[in-house]
C-alpha cells in the first residue's frame, strides 16, 4: 500500500472517531420535566417524554417497592431508612436542576434499558456532571454496568470522596 493510500486511510479512520467522540455529535440539549429520585429524571427528549436512569450510580429508593425491599434485605438498614435515604437522594438532586431547567444528555455504548429508559451521563448548566455530583455528595453509590463503564474512574473517586468526608448518607456511618 503506498503512503498516500495509508494516509488517507489513517486520516479517515481519525475523521470517523472525531465525529463519533464529537461533543456535538454525543451530547444533546433536552428539557428537565420532573425528578422521579435521586437517579431518575424525566426530560423532553425528541418530542417525547422520557426516562433518565443516570449511568454509573444507584441511589437508595424513594419509596416503597420490590427493589427497596431487596435493599433493606441486603443491608442493614430496613425498609423505612432505606426510603428515608432515597428521599434525601431525591431532594439533593432537586437542589441541583428543577423542572423547566435545561440539561445536556451524552449517550454512552448501549442507551436504552429493559424498561426503556435512556441511558445517560446528565451536565448541569454550569458544565457538571450531575451523575458524579450525587455520587461526590455521598447520596449514591457507584453501579457500572458494562458496556457503559466510560466514568467509571471518576465515579469511583468521586465515591472515595464521600466517605471520605461523610458526605450525604455516609454522615454518621
Amino acid at each position: 500500500m503506498s503512503n498516500v493510500k495509508k494516509q488517507i486511510k489513517t486520516l479517515s479512520l481519525v475523521f470517523v472517531l472525531v465525529l463519533v467522540y464529537s461533543p456535538i455529535y454525543a451530547q444533546q440539549k433536552t428539557l428537565v420535566t420532573r425528578i422521579i429520585d435521586g437517579d431518575i429524571v424525566q426530560v423532553l427528549y425528541e418530542g417525547l417524554e422520557k426516562r433518565i436512569r443516570l449511568i454509573g450510580i444507584d441511589a437508595p429508593e424513594s419509596r416503597i417497592d420490590r427493589k427497596a425491599l431487596k435493599e433493606a434485605n441486603m443491608s442493614e438498614h430496613d425498609i423505612e431508612t432505606i426510603v428515608e435515604m432515597g428521599a434525601k437522594a431525591k431532594a439533593y438532586v432537586n437542589g441541583l436542576i428543577k423542572r423547566g431547567d435545561f440539561v445536556t444528555i451524552e449517550f454512552d455504548i448501549k442507551e436504552m434499558d429493559r424498561y426503556g429508559r435512556l441511558l445517560c451521563y446528565v451536565y448541569l448548566s454550569n458544565g457538571k456532571m450531575l451523575n458524579e455530583e450525587i455520587v461526590r455528595a455521598g447520596y449514591a453509590n457507584v453501579k457500572t454496568i458494562p458496556p457503559n463503564i466510560k466514568y467509571e474512574d471518576t465515579f469511583l473517586n468521586a465515591f472515595k470522596y464521600a466517605e471520605e468526608t461523610k458526605g450525604g448518607l455516609w454522615d454518621g456511618q
